[in-house]
């Protein structure tokens, strides 16, 4: 778990780090861009997957 939370950490900084330099370029790699967008979102939806949902935890309260 400890490892898995970090490696979600990881593919959010490298998407976002191979989307800036695929944008940066002039000639603009849009399989890099698309492949950085990819890693980006695969570890958001890592991370959000993790929180529980607001309305669950109010049916437990009461």
């Amino acid at each position: 778990m400890f490892l898995s939370k970090y490696l979600s950490y990881i593919l959010i900084l490298i998407g976002c780090i191979v989307a800036v330099y695929a944008q940066a370029e002039a000639n603009q790699n849009t399989g890099v861009l698309v492949l950085g967008i990819v890693v980006l979102m695969y570890g958001l939806y890592r991370v959000y997957s993790t929180i529980p949902n607001k309305k669950e935890e109010e049916k437990d309260e009461f």
